[in-house]
């Protein structure tokens, strides 16, 4: 605990004590014209693409542009992000959950001087350092997890996967041209940190392979039960093995119960998962939380695997271009790419998008809790 002044004052103990545990409320860093119009606003509007108006029932007004990010940045960068808001928004910033940024003005004026100066600002192999776009009916940013650059257990990149996706994709998030929002998702392995599960389109990296045992030293890195135990599938069971006349203590690994979610490897480094052959990407199709038209929805495999193709994924980036372009000929106004999947078929779905459908995309997994409980708005009776 910390005090704001030296002096403490036993009758009230309570007094000037604040707390250094954990992050300070929210409320601490709304812009004061946010703070003060907080619950009373009359109504919103998208201006054109990237930038929002907001207008409360005080007659204050808030413009907000907003511009795409990448997940993992410099601290360079995020100086001047910050210099960008202390010449335009009084010090004030956001990160929205998908990674984009946005600065928040008060006048038509401002506005306009910092649409420019952010459309000027380019790195220096000419690619815009704070692009504009990102909202209605177009491609959001792309949320994605760690990738080849931090994650001990990644079937693919992340980073450089989603910048091969937002290259192709760039035109439909610097415009609203969608029938409804596409919310494309990433995530590097069968873990899931990102938010692939209930995305309109996403990325999945895959393991195909279980991991690989290093039998001569796995004894000396690992604590062999915490290795088992690590396993949600029962997979890994203890076990010794002879090499060069020694008997070593080790582990055995079931091949039919691996899920290759790699917590084994997490727990003992001697049972790397990651195979140049095997790992690769999975597409999935038609998530959400909206309970918009239809009630929240997790997203189906559509293409089992596309092999790692490094450094652009080709193939992974025209399948997208495909999905998209159908979905945005196809679907009806306000209609999320899975609805428009589920209104004609998926069968029909595979057809226009040119898919390869075979019997490992069946989905016969049911949730008990999809017949016993009912978590939406969109009810039953």
């Amino acid at each position: 605990m910390a005090f704001i002044s030296s002096g403490y004052n036993p009758e009230k103990p309570m007094e000037g004590r604040i707390s250094d545990i954990g992050p300070r409320h929210y409320s601490d860093f709304l812009p004061p014209v946010i703070a003060k119009n907080k619950g009373d606003w009359d109504y919103h509007e998208i201006l054109e693409p990237g930038v929002l108006k907001h207008v409360g029932n005080s007659g204050d007004v808030v413009y907000t542009v907003r511009v795409g990010a990448a997940r993992l940045i410099s601290v360079t960068h995020i100086r001047e992000i910050l210099s960008i808001a202390d010449q335009y928004c009084g010090g004030y910033v956001r990160w929205t959950t998908r990674n984009n940024v946005e600065f928040m003005v008060t006048d038509e004026a401002t506005l306009k001087a910092l649409k420019a100066d952010l459309a000027g600002r380019k790195f220096a192999g000419g690619s815009f350092k704070f692009p504009i776009g990102g909202t209605g009916a177009s491609i959001s940013n792309i949320v994605h997890t760690q990738g080849w650059i931090h994650c001990h257990t990644p079937a693919t990149d992340a980073s450089g996967t989603v910048k091969a996706t937002m290259d192709e994709v760039f035109k439909e998030f610097q415009s609203m041209t969608l029938p409804a929002p596409v919310r494309i998702a990433m995530a590097c392995c069968l873990n899931m940190c990102g938010a692939v599960h209930c995305s309109d389109i996403a990325i999945l990296g895959i393991h195909r392979k279980p991991p690989m045992i290093d039998h001569a030293y796995l004894d000396n890195l690992c604590e062999i039960p915490l290795a088992v135990a690590s396993c949600p599938t029962a997979a890994i069971r203890p076990t010794k093995i002879e090499i060069d006349g020694k008997t070593l203590n080790t582990v055995a690994i079931k091949e039919d119960r691996c899920m290759f979610c790699g917590n084994c490897y997490t727990m003992c480094p001697s049972l790397p998962l990651s195979d140049k052959e095997g790992d690769g990407i999975a597409i999935m199709v038609g998530g959400k939380i909206s309970n918009r038209i239809s009630q929240p929805a997790f997203s189906k495999v559509v293409v089992p695997f596309i092999p790692n193709e490094t450094p652009r994924w080709p193939t992974m980036t025209k399948i997208i271009r495909r999905i998209l372009d159908a979905y945005a000929k196809n679907a009806r106004k306000y209609e999320r790419l899975g609805d428009w999947a589920t209104r004609i078929g998926w069968e029909r779905f595979f057809e226009i998008c040119e898919l390869e459908f075979s019997a490992h995309l069946i989905d016969d997994f049911r949730d008990p809790a999809y017949y016993t409980w009912r978590q939406t708005t969109q009810f039953k009776f």
